[in-house]
């Protein structure tokens, strides 16, 4: 299967493990963090999963919130700064999807926030893409194996670090099973 770099549609990593998303949405809703326009999270609500979309441009959730009343969707959204505080303090969801995006300190709180057997979907450019454009700042790329060791005792059900074509670029990937605690 070849996963490409793109920006439009919804993932093929989230359609791929569609079966595992909703199995883990009978535990709670999916939270698309930094869901940026929805793309994915968009997806799995109209197939009937619950989504809670999550992020600070109140712009866009609006936009989704318009989209949620007209297609009378499973899903609400969450206005967020996800980088003050600990936003996912209290929280529980099914499973968490996030695409594009890197808050190093939020790691503890998304893992802490997803149920037992839930799942982790988490994509995002990591340090080779310097060589094939933006993001360069190292704040926003992973580090090699980076996501693999923040889901240490988790159960991996798919990991993949290298770069993809359309356009050329190179990610990390992880999908994840919190084993019961």
């Amino acid at each position: 299967m070849v996963i490409r770099c793109v920006k439009s549609g919804h993932s093929a990593l989230v359609e791929r493990f569609l079966t595992e998303l909703k199995q883990a949405s009978k535990q709670g809703s999916v939270l698309d963090l930094a869901c940026g326009s929805g793309r994915n999270g968009l997806y799995l609500a109209r197939l009937g999963i619950p989504v809670v979309f999550a992020d600070h441009d109140a712009d866009k959730l609006s936009q989704i919130d318009s989209i949620i009343q007209t297609e009378k969707l499973p899903a609400k959204t969450w206005l967020v700064d996800l980088e003050a505080g600990e936003p996912l303090v209290d929280t529980m969801f099914g499973a968490i999807i996030v695409f594009r995006y890197l808050h190093r300190p939020l790691f503890k709180g998304i893992k802490a926030s997803i149920a037992d057997k839930g799942l982790v979907i988490y994509e995002t450019f990591n340090e080779v893409q310097r060589a094939y454009g933006r993001p360069h700042n190292p704040h926003f790329l992973l580090r090699e194996n980076e996501l693999v060791e923040q889901f240490d005792g988790w159960q991996i059900i798919h990991q993949f670090e290298g770069t993809v074509p359309e356009p050329e670029c190179s990610i990390s990937q992880i999908v994840a099973l919190r084993k019961p605690r």
